[in-house]
């Protein structure tokens, strides 16, 4: 018989593991390069504000969006680091995250591609959905020290 406590059950701390993991799925979807998988994470009038202010609504414009962004562009994978989960109720949470992205064949982060991450979601009938996702690139123009912190900070993620 073990004699440590058994952890009382934390509905938010769950809720919290929950929002982190819906992030963990819209980032390995990118990195699989599906937009179908993207738009599922959604909820039907979800959003994103991509990288270069286009916003794309709905879950057939998100779709169509990454269909578009994956034929155009040679992407590579993103790594993403948490920095905080935030409960504005019990069911709607503000996650705050940046990223790097590693192209194909390299090992490192392109710098060009460093982003701060917001992501808006919501829990309706038990499930998480994503209502709105921000994509902001962290280019940090004439403050280099902020960008060799993020750097560094996305290198310990790898």
């Amino acid at each position: 018989m073990s004699s440590k406590p058994t952890p009382a059950y934390d509905p938010q701390r769950l809720a919290e593991m929950e929002v982190r993991a819906l992030y963990r799925q819209m980032l390995n979807a990118w990195n699989r390069r599906s937009a179908d998988a993207i738009a599922e994470l959604f909820a039907e009038d979800g959003a994103v504000i991509q990288c270069d202010g286009l916003e794309l609504k709905g879950r057939g414009g998100i779709v169509s969006g990454h269909k578009e962004i994956f034929g155009d562009h040679h992407t590579g994978a993103f790594v993403g680091k948490v920095r905080s989960v935030t409960f504005l109720e019990t069911d709607v949470a503000v996650l705050r995250a940046v990223a790097g992205m590693v192209m194909p064949g390299q090992t490192d982060f392109d710098s060009r591609f460093n982003t701060i991450q917001t992501l808006l979601a919501s829990r309706h009938d038990g499930h998480w959905q994503v209502v709105l996702f921000q994509n902001t690139p962290a280019q940090f123009q004439k403050r280099p020290e902020e960008a060799a912190a993020l750097a560094e900070e996305l290198r310990r993620q790898l």
